[in-house]
């Protein structure tokens, strides 16, 4: 078999493990059901509002919103927190023994943040249709779509959430740092109010990160076409989006690889054990 296929379908077969594991494991049911009902309970109350000027509920012109934001912390923040968290624990260490384990380790982890936020957005995705049965109108190519969106989101994201956990010098210092960058972003990205509201320049700004594209791709696959007329230049711009995306998944995939296999190079079982020196001294 190619080596590289090989690897490939090690790193993938890591991340189904992982993922039907973490569906056994207490703490991560528990954490995904306290956010998936706290999301439902928020479209249950916003289901009556209508969004000022249109027919459209509250709770349908939210949903889109809610998906794309699953998609960016779930991308991002996941992939930092984990990253940073496996290095302080060895488990890096062991896969930088193995020949091409850094790439190993890394499907791995995309394949199983992947898993884990698809299901995430499946069942908020179906209880936004029986609040709101309007969203049905969407039909398989809406359903289509967010799954394409979701998944070019998720490429384009999750491998830099990886450099920024293997980067931060510890998991608190690499939290900071993702909930930092993903609360600028999403302050700036219209995700959750028309864009145009911004200052033209913030407008510029916010277009050359994902955040807002995927925002707009949810958005055109769920919503009339009619509510368009809110976005930057009346138009959904499904082009664009794919492009963007599509470029940023290029980028990070590229970028990702070498720089963890760079990291890699400089741990080791003595530098490990420091960090965990220091923490220790701080909790004590």
């Amino acid at each position: 078999m190619n080596p590289a296929l090989h690897v490939v379908r090690l790193g993938l077969d890591r991340g189904w493990v992982e993922f039907r594991n973490s569906l056994t494991n207490p703490q991560d049911i528990g954490f995904n059901a306290v956010s998936t009902v706290a999301i439902v309970v928020v479209l249950f109350f916003q289901r009556d509002a209508t969004v000022p000027g249109t027919t459209i509920s509250l709770a349908s012109f939210t949903l889109p919103s809610i998906l794309g934001m699953l998609a960016a912390f779930n991308g991002l923040i996941g992939a930092v927190g984990t990253i940073a968290v496996e290095r302080e624990d060895g488990t890096l260490l062991r896969a930088k023994a193995v020949p091409q384990g850094m790439l190993g380790y890394l499907i791995g982890r995309v394949a199983l943040l992947t898993l884990q936020t698809l299901i995430s957005m499946v069942i908020v995705l179906v209880a936004g249709v029986i609040l709101m049965p309007e969203l049905a109108r969407a039909g398989i190519g809406g359903l289509l779509a967010v799954l394409g969106i979701t998944l070019l989101a998720l490429m384009a994201t999750l491998p830099l959430g990886a450099v920024i956990g293997s980067l931060a010098t510890s998991p608190q210092t690499a939290a900071g740092v993702s909930m930092l960058t993903v609360g600028g972003l999403t302050a700036i990205s219209g995700i959750f109010y028309p864009i145009s509201a911004l200052a033209g320049w913030l407008q510029a700004v916010a277009q050359g990160f994902p955040l807002y594209w995927l925002g707009l791709g949810m958005r055109s696959a769920l919503l009339p076409d009619s509510m368009a007329a809110m976005e930057i230049g009346g138009s959904w711009r499904p082009v664009e989006t794919i492009l963007v995306l599509g470029a940023w998944t290029v980028a990070s995939l590229l970028i990702a690889p070498p720089i963890l296999r760079r990291m890699a190079r400089r741990e080791s079982g003595s530098a490990m054990q420091e960090r965990r020196d220091r923490a220790m001294q701080r909790i004590g």
